[in-house]
C-alpha cells in the first residue's frame, strides 16, 4: 500500500489554555489521505474541522500529536523547511476567495508561481491553461471585482493548485454560493482534482456534494470518526 500524503495522529489543540475560557478543539484526531483520493470533511460548525486543516496545511501547530506529509515528518523539520513544503506541497482554498483586488485574475495565479522561482513567461501560460480549465480563460483579465462570485471562487482553486502541490486542503469551498452555482462550481474543482491526480481533503456541510468524492469522514468533539 502506498505511503499517505498525510498523516495527522494524535492531533490536540485547545485555545485560551489555563484559563476559565479554555476550548479544546481537537481530542486526539487521526486521519490519513492516500496519493489521488479525495475526501470529504463533514463536520458540525465549532467541532474542529478549520483548526484540523490549519494544522494539516501547516498554518498552525497542534499541542500535541504528529503531522507527516508525504512520509515526512513535519515536526523535525525546520521552520524554513516547513514554510517551503507548505508552499511547494499544499494548496489551500478558503470559504471566501482572497483573491487580490488591484490584480487580474490572471496575475492572482501568476504571482504565486513567481514567488516559487517560475519564470514570468512560464507562469502565465499555466495561469491562462488552468483558467481555460474552469471555464474563466476570456474573463483573465479582469479584477475580482468585476468577476462573478462563481467565476472568483474557480480563480481560487486555479491559484491554490497554481504551483502543482501534492495536498490540496479546502474549507467550504463552495459555501458562500447559491446552490446552482455551488453544484457548477464543484465540478470545476473535481474536474481540475481528477485531471491533476492530486489529493485533496475538502470541508463541507453539504452532504450531496460530500457523496461526490471518494470517502466520507465526520468530526465531531474533537476527533474524526
Amino acid at each position: 500500500m502506498s505511503e499517505p500524503i498525510l498523516k495527522l495522529s494524535g492531533l490536540t489543540k485547545t485555545y485560551n489554555k489555563g484559563k476559565p475560557s479554555e476550548v479544546q478543539v481537537l481530542r486526539g484526531a487521526d486521519l490519513e489521505i492516500r496519493p489521488g483520493e479525495v475526501v470529504a470533511l463533514v463536520a458540525p460548525s465549532g467541532a474542529g474541522k478549520s483548526t484540523l486543516l490549519h494544522i494539516a496545511g501547516l498554518l498552525d501547530t497542534p499541542d500535541a500529536g504528529h503531522v507527516a506529509i508525504g512520509g515526512q515528518e513535519m515536526a523535525k523539520l525546520s521552520d524554513r523547511r516547513r514554510t517551503q513544503v507548505r508552499r511547494a506541497d499544499v494548496g489551500f482554498i478558503y470559504q471566501f476567495h482572497h483573491l487580490l483586488p488591484e490584480f487580474s485574475a490572471l496575475e492572482n495565479i501568476t504571482l504565486p508561481q513567481l514567488a516559487a522561482g517560475t519564470p514570468r513567461r512560464e507562469a502565465e501560460t499555466r495561469a491562462r491553461e488552468l483558467l481555460e480549465q474552469v471555464g474563466v480563460g476570456p474573463r483573465a483579465d479582469h479584477r475580482p471585482a468585476a468577476l462573478s462570485g462563481g467565476e472568483q471562487q474557480r480563480v481560487a482553486f486555479c491559484r491554490a493548485l497554481a504551483n502543482a502541490p501534492r495536498l490540496l486542503l479546502a474549507d467550504e469551498p463552495t459555501g458562500n454560493l447559491d446552490p446552482d452555482t455551488s453544484d457548477r462550481v464543484f465540478d470545476a474543482l473535481m474536474a481540475l482534482v481528477r485531471g491533476t491526480g492530486l489529493s485533496a481533503l475538502i470541508a463541507t456541510h453539504n452532504l450531496e456534494l460530500a457523496a461526490r468524492m471518494d470517502r466520507v469522514v465526520r468530526m465531531d468533539h474533537g476527533v474524526v470518526a
